[in-house]
């Protein structure tokens, strides 16, 4: 396919081997054995047919009746067999391509999801684009195309060694004839046949080269354009606000025409591609009968052993030619390998990230948020926050502010140990419970109780309790609709989503409490009545806020400003207004 390809047979094995040690290892290599053993039994049954065809037209040609009614059973039983064990080989096939995609699912999910990988690579670039089509597409076609093409292979193989035999000796029985003159050449209608599949393969993989960079682009394409499809839905309140559709339309139809563009390319090659294999799979056909048919004029064969002969060298000649008859699926495999591939590496690279030594470190500490030489800086190096002997005591409630882009909302990520770009040291209470409330929360899609319970499960809290939170924040519509199951973040305004975030940290009761802007949506006496709800209810939780409304000093028991300073912003503490 290019020049690395060992590198990427490793590539596949990297990614597939892990399912067959794994705790489905049994399941997956019975399944797995059934599909080869079967596969071995259909090329068993080829030879077995190669065989009788050339006793079934050795009957036709000597008009023998009862042969011909014997070969006729024959053939039922023979071909009888091999339905019945093709339709089983796909049903098992299924099934191990189900219970290997299961399990490939899980662990890509797993690791993405682990330990915030998702977040920090976004903060790298998104060298992974549309994770959402890799685990789902892309996992799928891996395992679909390694089976098929997998399985293809050894087909190829078992098939050539088989039939090379049977060919050989037919090249015996059948001489090369050239106007009468039998040339004692041995082998060589097996010797003619790989010449045949070599020249092919050749000139496939010449035309048909540029096709593994097109499925890549292709593939890259198809879900830009998805991505961009869910985000209008996820945003539609908005860009109908902003009279934004025309603007949208525009762009999204820039993304789609990349699809058609790719496409063209995409169709161009294939009708390159598919002239090329199509002209040699029908000059195939023929090709056997040209090289053997001087030998049957001749009186050197029967009309069976001709046929025998086309169709083993049909045999031989599709085992060689495994590599042309697959290249376009070889073709988009690799693409996908090359996905998955990167998507590995985008998670690895984040996981690299966040136990650097040299980034900015989350460590146990006494009972305090502790901050020691801090330096946060942007992902490409810009300083943005310095602070040294910085403490956040058990109880405290500490106002944040600073103006915009000064990097409080990053300090909030770096005291949750998400990012990591910058030096020193964060001491966090060991098993500390910590929440953060960001402006706009997330709800999972589903039922409303199950919303507010996020990350717990659903049944971590009484009805009783969620609807008594509810009405105290202000939300006494929503306490009869713990079942109604719902998109929240597109049904409900951003204040009563803010709301709906403070009744979940009502309900969870953390330790410390951290609000990025968390009721900036609210009016000053909806505002006053959470933060009043918050002290009553959570009177030994840590608040830590950023806000800019001077309402909020009376809340808080310190203040601490970022203030502009040599390098980026410092944290300066002031007195709260009394």
């Amino acid at each position: 396919m290019n020049s690395n390809n060992g590198f990427k047979l490793a590539t596949v094995w990297r990614i597939a081997a892990p399912y067959f040690r794994s705790e489905d290892k049994w399941a997956g290599l019975a399944l797995l054995g059934s599909v080869v053993a079967i596969e071995l039994a259909t090329v068993a049954i080829d030879v077995l047919l190669n065989q009788w065809r050339n006793r079934f037209y050795n009957s036709l040609q000597d008009r023998n009746w009862d042969s011909f009614t014997s070969e006729l059973i024959y053939f039922s039983i023979i071909v009888t067999i091999f339905i019945t064990i093709a339709v089983y080989q796909l049903y098992l096939n299924q099934w191990l391509q189900i219970r290997w995609r299961k399990w490939l699912t899980e662990c890509y999910v797993g690791e993405w999801l682990q330990n915030a990988n998702h977040y920090r690579m976004q903060l790298q670039g998104e060298a992974a684009d549309n994770p959402d089509q890799r685990i789902t597409d892309d996992v799928k076609l891996f395992v679909e195309r390694t089976l098929v093409l997998g399985i293809g292979l050894l087909n190829s193989v078992v098939t050539l060694a088989s039939f090379v035999v049977i060919l050989w000796g037919l090249s015996a029985a059948s001489p090369l004839t050239i106007k009468g003159v039998e040339y004692g050449f041995p082998g060589y209608l097996v010797w003619a046949a790989l010449v045949y599949a070599i020249l092919g393969t050749l000139l496939t993989h010449w035309i048909g080269r540029p096709l593994v960079g097109i499925d890549f682009r292709q593939q890259q394409y198809e879900a830009d354009f998805r991505f961009n499809l869910v985000r209008v839905r996820e945003n539609s309140e908005q860009i109908a606000l902003l009279d934004g559709e025309k603007a949208e339309r525009t762009r999204l139809l820039a993304r789609f025409g990349a699809v058609i563009d790719n496409w063209y390319h995409i169709m161009s090659r294939t009708k390159k591609v598919t002239a090329f294999t199509a002209s040699y799979g029908q000059a195939s056909v023929i090709f056997p009968y040209v090289l053997v048919a001087p030998a049957y004029f001749a009186n050197k064969m029967q009309l069976g052993g001709m046929m025998q002969t086309a169709s083993a060298f049909s045999s031989v000649q599709n085992a060689l030619s495994f590599f042309i008859n697959s290249y376009r699926s070889l073709a988009e495999w690799q693409a996908v390998v090359n996905r998955l591939d990167g998507f590995e590496q985008s998670i690895a690279a984040a996981k690299a990230l966040a136990a650097n030594k040299d980034m900015i470190a989350v460590a146990p500490a006494g009972s305090a948020v502790a901050i020691d030489d801090l330096r946060v800086t942007l992902p490409h190096g810009q300083p943005l926050v310095n602070a040294s002997g910085f403490k956040i005591n058990a109880g405290d409630h500490v106002l944040l502010t600073g103006p915009s882009g000064s990097g409080k909302s990053t300090l909030f990520r770096a005291i949750a140990g998400i990012w990591p770009f910058g030096k020193g040291t964060i001491g966090v209470p060991a098993n500390a419970s910590m929440m953060m409330l960001p402006q706009r929360p997330y709800f999972p899609v589903g039922t409303l109780r199950t919303a507010i319970a996020y990350p717990a499960t659903s049944d971590a809290f009484a009805d009783d309790a969620i609807r008594d939170a509810l009405v105290a924040v202000g939300l006494p519509q929503l306490a009869a609709r713990l079942d109604d199951s719902g998109h929240w973040n597109a049904t409900l305004s951003l204040g009563e989503q803010q709301r709906l975030g403070l009744v979940r940290a009502l309900l969870h009761k953390p330790q410390f409490l951290f609000l990025d802007e968390a009721t900036a949506s609210l009016d000053e006496p909806a505002e006053a009545n959470a933060y009043k709800l918050i002290a009553d209810r959570l009177p030994q939780t840590t608040v830590v806020s950023i806000g800019h409304r001077s309402t909020l000093d009376a809340f808080h028991t310190r203040k601490v400003a970022l203030t502009p300073a040599e390098g980026g912003f410092k944290i300066q503490d002031a007195p709260a207004k009394a």
